[in-house]
């Protein structure tokens, strides 16, 4: 069960929770969406609102829902379920249906965006701010190490509009 939150009732370590824990990135549908593994993003304040931050490469499935779709939302869960998050960040939803294979169950929050029951911390995010990286303004080492396919992510801000932990 759901409880609402306050974004700035969260408890957690962000650097913990998005780096050690990781998150999955989800948009679509309840009928059609997909999501993926991140352990590269932010919480924050922008523009006067509570935003996160990730960062999706060009050739990620994921990529083309959080294109289309307004919302997204970043789903956070216990250790009991590394595996299956472990899974989200190494197979693609257009070869395999992670969400079935990993048990998941969709719900959706009140703008539509889909997010996962067996969560136990979600943010809702409505896309504020969409941009390419420059492969130009990163430093040398930061490519050679990240980037040997020249890959560069996109970032995605959102403005958290909803926030939800398990009760």
């Amino acid at each position: 069960m759901f409880q609402r939150i306050d974004p700035k009732n969260i408890k957690d370590n962000v650097f913990s929770l998005i780096g050690d824990q990781w998150m999955l990135v989800t948009a679509g549908t309840e009928e059609k969406c997909n999501t993926m593994t991140a352990s590269w993003g932010g919480l924050g304040v922008l523009w006067g609102a509570p935003a996160a931050t990730c960062y999706i490469r060009p050739q990620r499935y994921t990529k083309e829902f959080l294109d289309r779709e307004e919302y997204f939302t970043l789903t956070f869960f216990g250790e009991e379920y590394r595996k299956a998050l472990a899974l989200c960040g190494s197979k693609s939803g257009r070869d395999v249906d992670k969400i079935k294979e990993c048990g998941f169950t969709v719900r959706t929050a009140d703008c539509g965006a889909p997010y996962f029951e067996q969560a136990r911390l979600v943010l809702v995010c409505r896309k504020r701010f969409v941009q390419e990286m420059d492969p130009d303004r990163i430093p040398q080492d930061v490519k050679e190490k990240w980037y040997p396919d020249q890959d560069y992510h996109t970032m995605y801000i959102g403005e958290i509009v909803e926030a939800y932990c398990q009760a």
